[in-house]
């Protein structure tokens, strides 16, 4: 039996692209727990879906523990919660920075922690983190943001290869410009002519071709946003250059006005 027909906890389960994927493990068979702040929200889903609802504050490192013991035997987890952390660094209370480094890093490596063991026994499992093309690639106004999902990305590379042996994968998926829902849909933004979108069903395809091919890496963008990603990370001062000539500190502004009540 695949993994992706097991049982599966995925966090973030309260946003748009949460909905998306939780639907695409339905279909696969899946017996699904699904996390996040919002038990209104969570409840009608999991009812949709055949699975649990369990709110939880990925926030509160009691929460997380208590999720853990709560969700039992894991076969995936799929760490697809974060906070927007966009804006200038210097706009940012500490307790902001906190809250942000604990539920976009922190807790997705706890919960790796806790439950890998248990794959590892069992010589079977699959870890996903829901990046973002900004952990790829700097951008304004996402200092923050992108500290969280580069360290996402160094962190679950290098746990592939501590896992490479035992039958558990480990798998990142980096989504560009959503349209739709997720964090990009929700600030209102507009992309200039020819930045295309991706939708939120083509992350959660992502995430279960991830898991069937034990991809170490898949980007939900189109072509000319993940080859400007590849060459912001071999020449990033002439890609920041350039991206400014496209707009980028007006849309990175935007996108922060839009998701400010959300720090």
């Amino acid at each position: 039996m695949s993994v992706v027909s097991g049982n599966v906890l995925l966090t973030g389960a309260t946003g748009g692209i949460g909905h998306s994927i939780a639907r695409a493990f339905a279909a696969q068979g899946a017996d699904l727990v699904l996390t996040g702040r919002r038990a209104d929200v969570l409840e009608p889903l999991a009812a949709e879906v055949g699975g649990r609802a369990l709110a939880c504050d990925l926030g509160d490192g009691a929460d997380v523990d208590r999720l853990v013991a709560a969700a039992g035997a894991v076969d995936v987890l799929v760490a697809n919660a974060a906070l927007p952390a966009s804006g200038p660094l210097l706009e940012y209370t500490q307790e902001q920075i906190d809250r942000a480094l604990e539920v976009n890093l922190r807790a997705p490596i706890t919960l790796a922690r806790a439950l890998a063991p248990g794959m590892v026994e069992r010589g079977r499992g699959h870890l996903v983190f829901i990046s973002s093309l900004a952990g790829k690639a700097a951008a304004p106004g996402s200092s923050l943001y992108s500290a969280t999902k580069f360290g996402i990305r160094g962190f679950a590379l290098c746990l592939r290869e501590d896992l490479r042996s035992t039958g558990v994968g480990v798998s990142i998926v980096f989504p560009g410009f959503i349209r739709n829902a997720g964090m990009f849909a929700d600030s209102g933004a507009e992309l200039p002519r020819g930045i295309g979108t991706r939708s939120p069903q083509q992350v959660a395809s992502a995430v279960i071709r991830a898991i069937e091919r034990n991809r170490a890496e898949i980007d939900v963008a189109p072509v000319g946003l993940r080859v400007g990603t590849a060459l912001a990370g071999l020449a990033p001062q002439t890609s920041a250059s350039v991206s400014r000539l496209i707009g980028s500190d007006s849309i990175s502004a935007t996108i922060s006005r839009g998701q400010r009540e959300k720090r």
